[in-house]
């Protein structure tokens, strides 16, 4: 049994893998605070916590977020995929304590935003780190004391602040007491036809003396973004006038869209919305009713009479590597989101495999 712990939880990409996989697990918790924020301040909230328990903070902070009158989405797409209650979802990761679980973790995952750490003098690791919430993902590794972390993020990261931010990460991992190594691995080296490179680091706990890790090999791709998509969709998802003239020329292909791409872009937040992202032509002769609808337009792209569509929330997922029997329960828009902010699973499924070869998850 794999007890599993995540932060910045979003849609699930870890415990998908998991669940494909068939590995036995359990969710300690999920935390994640649906791109909601409080306007109070850290530390002012963090005064008003002194002297409650574990159970009366969590309340404390449920009742902040629900005060802000925003829907947490992504809490609501979490909990319709996976058996997680209330009381094991926690909205906010600088609040959180992880001396609760010490001990209770065996794979500890999350991908904060890391913001530039200040470098001065001599001063490195924690106290560079902190007031970002990459201090919070760390001191919960230093809380927990989990056997294994898995640490996601953009390839940007390794030169972000003229490399500073990246070497105050290294010192504060190299002092957690953990043996890591990372690697930047392509969606399109584990089956998913999208550019999407990220790095992954990968910390075993040093008293479990595990030596035999190393990052999945890369797999051919076999498939094609066409293989994901839906031969028909919904009329909505169709462009009319505006939209079909501003995916075609070519100044929006040479920066925000793709038209019938084999390898799709790397999925963003704003994927779909303000004509962003891949977009599926087709040509007239294959869709015909379209010449009757007046809210779908045809027009010419490269000298082919057709129509233009946005690919749907369901095609989006199959693109990160979710299966069609993940639940979609919030507004497009949200899920859009929540896509192009989710890990690629089949990435996060190919890690995890080589993690428990080494045997690290049978380890007392």
């Amino acid at each position: 049994m794999i007890r599993l712990a995540t932060v910045f939880s979003g849609i699930g990409s870890i415990e998908w893998a998991l669940k494909r996989k068939g590995y036995e697990h359990e969710i300690v918790f999920a935390c994640d605070n649906g791109e909601r924020y409080l306007k109070q301040d850290t530390e002012e909230i963090k005064e008003t916590l002194v002297g409650l328990n574990d159970s009366e903070i969590k309340s404390k902070i449920d009742k902040l977020y629900s005060s802000t009158g925003k829907t947490n989405f992504v809490q609501q797409t979490y909990q319709a995929n996976y058996n997680v209650t209330d009381d094991r979802f926690y909205q906010d990761i600088r609040f959180l304590d992880g001396k609760q679980f010490r001990d209770q973790v065996d794979l500890f995952v999350g991908g904060s935003p890391c913001q530039s750490f200040s470098i001065s003098g001599k001063r490195a690791g924690f106290e560079d780190a902190r007031g970002t919430l990459f201090y919070d993902y760390a001191r919960l590794i230093s809380e927990m004391q989990p056997k294994v972390f898995i640490f996601e993020n953009v390839p940007g990261l390794l030169s972000h602040d003229k490399g500073n931010t990246w070497k105050v990460i290294s010192e504060i991992f190299d002092s957690l007491g953990y043996n890591w190594e990372m690697k930047k691995l392509k969606a399109t080296d584990y089956g998913i036809p999208q550019n999407r490179t990220r790095i992954y680091v990968v910390g075993f706990r040093k008293d479990l003396n595990v030596t035999n890790f190393s990052f999945p090999v890369s797999k051919e791709l076999n498939i094609t973004l066409s293989d994901l998509l839906d031969k028909e969709v919904d009329r909505e998802y169709y462009h009319g006038e505006k939209g079909f003239k501003w995916v075609t020329k070519e100044k929006s292909l040479m920066k925000r869209v793709s038209i019938n791409s084999k390898i799709a872009r790397t999925q963003a937040a704003n994927q779909q919305f303000n004509w962003c992202g891949d977009v599926v032509f087709r040509n007239i002769n294959d869709c015909k009713w379209a010449e009757n609808d007046p809210n779908v337009y045809v027009g010419e792209f490269r000298g082919e009479k057709g129509v233009c569509r946005k690919m749907t929330p369901r095609e989006c997922l199959r693109v990160m590597g979710y299966d069609d029997d993940f639940k979609i329960v919030v507004p497009d828009q949200q899920m859009y989101r929540q896509c192009g902010n989710s890990i690629v699973v089949n990435v996060l499924e190919s890690i995890v495999e080589e993690i428990y070869k080494t045997g690290v998850f049978k380890k007392k």
